[in-house]
């Protein structure tokens, strides 16, 4: 029960970090010939569009799949106590990969939102 425990937490703490990573993203903008003095509140509108993607619902929904299998290859290869264990490590590595991609999607609608308001986005 207690490694369980721990699991849960694990994935709580994973899935709040990565909720909301990507909004917050700030790319490197060429500031040459560009009128810096809109580039903030540009920004943060930008940020704003980036928080409409459901990083929680992708980070959940890939952390029940991996768990199940997981599950599935402790059940196979081992015993009621390797199921569990297995369930957990798919549960945190597709958990954690599931809030990277939302993350990436994030950071790519900045990035594009500030490409089309005349930004040069470089990185």
């Amino acid at each position: 029960m207690k490694k369980v425990t721990l699991s849960v937490i694990n994935i709580s703490l994973i899935m709040t970090l990565t909720a909301c990573a990507g909004s917050s993203y700030r790319p490197i903008v060429d500031t040459y010939g560009q009128d810096m003095s809109r580039y903030e509140e540009d920004l943060r509108q930008c940020q704003e569009l980036a928080k409409q993607v459901d990083t929680a619902g992708t980070t959940i929904a890939s952390a029940g799949i991996s768990a199940a299998i997981g599950a599935a290859i402790g059940a196979i290869v081992g015993n009621s106590s390797t199921v569990g264990q297995g369930a957990a490590i798919g549960a945190i590595t597709g958990g954690t990969s599931g809030g990277l991609s939302g993350n990436e999607k994030q950071k790519h609608i900045i990035q594009q939102c500030l490409s089309n308001r005349g930004y040069r986005v470089v990185g």
